[in-house]
């Protein structure tokens, strides 16, 4: 029998940090201000990773740094130092794909564990042992693995290999993120962490002598995202992920809120705590609204990837592609006194409303707004202005930090 996975985080800024470890994360994982791959994240940068680090650190929460580009000649000179850095901050391992960023890691951040970022594209137990044998803690295994392979992996490797795998988030559709459309197409490099995402584009034909003139690449009004992918979502498949040796279960998602860090991580902790008091049976299944959780963020129509199959039949999307956002975040929670709610709005609601609480490692639950005021006591009917504080009577505790949020009209709910 294997431990309870270690349940991993993203964290792309100070307020994604401290919702993935109030809501259960057991790591989290985040970038600095160079060799990331998520540019577009807000990252730590100087002395907010040494914040990051003590922060976690204080709360029994283990600090990943990515450090998994591929990185060019003239960026080499620089990697002494960042390792240094990086090692006095107290990060607890480094992310790596590249070979000579390992050898410098090795030299410069001793004591570092060393993760073998899924960019590598490890598909096989030769190549998990050749990096063990280098020094690896732990590997990231390629998406494009199967549950079958990584226990096949998991069976012919040293135990003391850790092995780790994304269970939810977005999809590339390229190998293990090794893509170049983003380069050719915008001069954005994916493999800096600028990926500009053209898979996700709406494509069409033309021919050379009918310029202005499109054809769908299929026979529909609407024309066809060949390359958009779906997203991961492995919340009712722990059992089968636990199986196959998997240690650790990562969360994708360092550009996105915190209200989707919280959401994911609230889910995938209450499920995780679940499998273990039930003494990990193979057939457990999460309750219902852990797996309705995930459905209340914005995402894009869910898969579970190659772990079962190839994902010919249901990987891709080929309507509009965007996201399905369903609900959205009212308010924050601030405090709660003598029935008053005290809050921070985060988008317009109204008197009357029914919002639902979503708080940690408990079911969410409607309250009804009743005799809202703004900040100087007088009653309104509506919160219209984003990080206004206002107040309302309320039946029930809700704790500080808990989000309230509101569902969108059924009728238009993609946005």
């Amino acid at each position: 029998m294997y431990p309870l996975p270690e349940l991993l985080a993203p964290a792309g800024e100070e307020e994604s940090l401290q919702s993935a470890i109030e809501y259960g994360a057991s790591a989290v994982y985040l970038g600095a201000d160079k060799f990331g791959m998520r540019t577009a994240a807000a990252n730590f940068a100087g002395d907010a990773l040494r914040r990051a680090c003590e922060y976690a650190h204080a709360r029994g929460v283990r600090v990943h740094l990515t450090c998994n580009i591929l990185p060019r000649n003239r960026e080499v000179e620089e990697l002494p130092g960042f390792l240094e850095f990086a090692k006095d901050c107290g990060v607890d391992c480094l992310i790596i794909t590249d070979l000579g960023v390992m050898q410098a890691a090795l030299k410069y951040a001793p004591g570092v564990d060393i993760h073998i970022s899924t960019q590598e594209g490890i598909t096989n137990y030769a190549a998990a042992r050749y990096f063990h044998d280098c020094g690896a803690k732990r590997i990231v295994t390629a998406r494009e693995l199967s549950l079958e392979e990584i226990a096949e992996i998991r069976a012919k490797t040293p135990k003391e290999l850790e092995i780790e795998c994304f269970v939810h988030g977005a999809i590339c559709v390229s190998f293990s993120g090794r893509c170049l459309l983003s380069n050719y197409l915008t001069g954005r490099d994916s493999n800096a962490g600028d990926c500009a995402q053209p898979c996700r584009w709406k494509y069409a034909l033309t021919e050379e002598k009918r310029e202005g003139e499109y054809f769908p690449v299929e026979q529909d009004k609407g024309g066809t995202y060949i390359m958009n992918s779906r997203d991961m979502c492995m919340i009712e498949h722990i059992p089968e992920l636990y199986a196959a040796g998997v240690g650790s279960f990562k969360i994708e998602g360092r550009a996105k809120s915190a209200y989707y860090t919280a959401v994911t991580v609230n889910a995938y902790r209450c499920a995780l705590d679940a499998f273990e008091k039930s003494g990990f049976d193979i057939n457990f299944r999460p309750e219902k609204w852990m797996v309705d959780e995930l459905y209340k963020i914005s995402h894009r129509e869910y898969c579970t990837g190659f772990y079962f199959s190839s994902p010919l039949d249901d990987a891709q999307i080929y309507y509009e592609g965007g996201y399905v956002r369903r609900w959205d975040v009212a308010a924050v929670a601030e405090k709660f006194e003598n029935g008053i709610l005290y809050g921070i709005q985060r988008n317009r609601f109204f008197e009357g409303d029914e919002l639902e609480v979503m708080t940690k490692g408990t079911e969410p639950y409607i309250i009804t707004v009743r005799n809202l005021k703004n900040e100087e006591g007088e009653l309104i009917d509506n919160a219209p202005h984003p990080m206004m504080k206002f107040t309302f009577e309320c039946g029930r505790d809700v704790p500080a930090g808990a989000y309230l949020r509101k569902q969108r009209d059924t009728e238009n709910p993609k946005g």
